[in-house]
C-alpha cells in the first residue's frame, strides 16, 4: 500500500477506491440482486456509484499520456472482449445480446470513447463525417453498462483537460442524463442512486497527476476487472441462480 500524499492522490490511489468500490457494488449485486430497497444495500450501491466516473476520467488521461494511440485503442478493445463475457457471466446475461440496456460491460463503451477522441481531434475528417461517425458510435455503445455516457463523457473530460470546474460539470451532465434514461425506462430509485456518481468528484479534485510509485496498476486493472467477474459469476452458478452458460 502506498502512503498518502500530502499533496493530493496519484491515481494507483485514485484507482485503487476505483477498485474498491466496483468490488462492493458487484459482491451486492450478486447477494442482493434486483436493487432491494434496503437502505444499507441502496448504500452499498452508492459506494459502487464511485467507480465509472474515476475510469472515464483516466481513460481521458491515458488517451493524453498515451504515445501510441492505436496500440492504446486496440489493448482497450481486447481487453473489452474479454470484459464481455466476464461481465455477462457475473449478471447471468445471454452472451449474445438480446436488449437494449446492460448487455456488455462499460469496458465497451470506453474502448469506443478512445475512438471518439481521435474523431474529435483530427483534422483528416470533414465535419460531415464526423457527425456520422459520432452517432454511429453511440448506437453501438448504447446497450453497454453506462451506456453512451460511457463513451461520450470521457472526451469531454479529455476536452476539458486542465479545467476541472468544466470537467465537473461534464461529468453532472452526462451522470443526469443517465439517471434521467435509468429512471424513466428501468428503475426510478436506482435511477437517483445514479446521481451519487458524482460523489467522485471530490476524489478526483485531489488528484495530483502523479502514477504513484507502482507501474503495475495499469495491468492489475486489466487482469482484475474480468477476473473478478468471473470468480462472482462462479459462486453466482454455486449459489444455484442459473447455469454456467447463460
Amino acid at each position: 500500500m502506498e502512503s498518502l500524499n500530502v499533496k493530493g492522490l496519484n491515481s494507483n490511489q485514485i484507482k485503487l477506491i476505483a477498485i474498491i468500490a466496483m468490488t462492493i457494488d458487484h459482491v451486492t449485486w450478486l447477494l442482493y440482486p434486483g436493487c432491494q430497497r434496503i437502505w444499507w444495500v441502496m448504500l452499498l450501491h452508492v459506494i459502487g456509484r464511485l467507480t465509472a466516473p474515476i475510469m472515464w476520467f483516466f481513460i481521458a488521461e491515458g488517451f493524453h499520456y498515451t504515445r501510441n494511440v492505436k496500440r492504446y485503442i486496440l489493448r482497450l478493445f481486447i481487453f473489452a472482449v474479454i470484459s464481455h463475457f466476464a461481465y455477462d457471466f457475473a449478471g447471468g446475461i445471454s452472451f449474445i445480446p438480446n436488449g437494449f440496456f446492460n448487455m456488455t460491460s462499460v469496458m465497451w463503451s470506453l474502448a469506443w470513447s478512445v475512438v471518439l477522441m481521435v474523431i474529435f481531434t483530427t483534422d483528416r475528417l470533414p465535419q460531415w463525417s464526423k457527425i456520422l461517425l459520432v452517432v454511429l458510435i453511440c448506437f453501438i455503445t448504447f446497450p453497454s453498462d453506462w451506456s453512451t455516457v460511457a463513451a461520450m463523457c470521457p472526451v469531454y473530460l479529455y476536452l476539458n483537460r486542465g479545467d476541472f470546474k468544466k470537467q465537473s460539470v461534464t461529468m453532472l451532465i452526462w451522470v443526469a442524463i443517465y439517471a434521467a434514461v435509468y429512471f424513466v425506462f428501468m428503475d426510478k430509485v436506482y435511477g437517483i442512486i445514479q446521481m451519487f456518481a458524482l460523489l467522485s468528484l471530490p476524489i478526483l479534485r485531489n488528484y495530483n497527476g502523479e502514477r504513484g510509485n507502482w507501474k503495475g496498476m495499469k495491468w492489475f486493472f486489466y487482469v482484475y476487472y474480468p477476473a473478478h467477474l468471473f470468480v462472482i459469476g462462479f459462486i453466482r452458478v454455486m449459489m444455484g441462480n442459473g447455469s454456467i452458460f447463460p
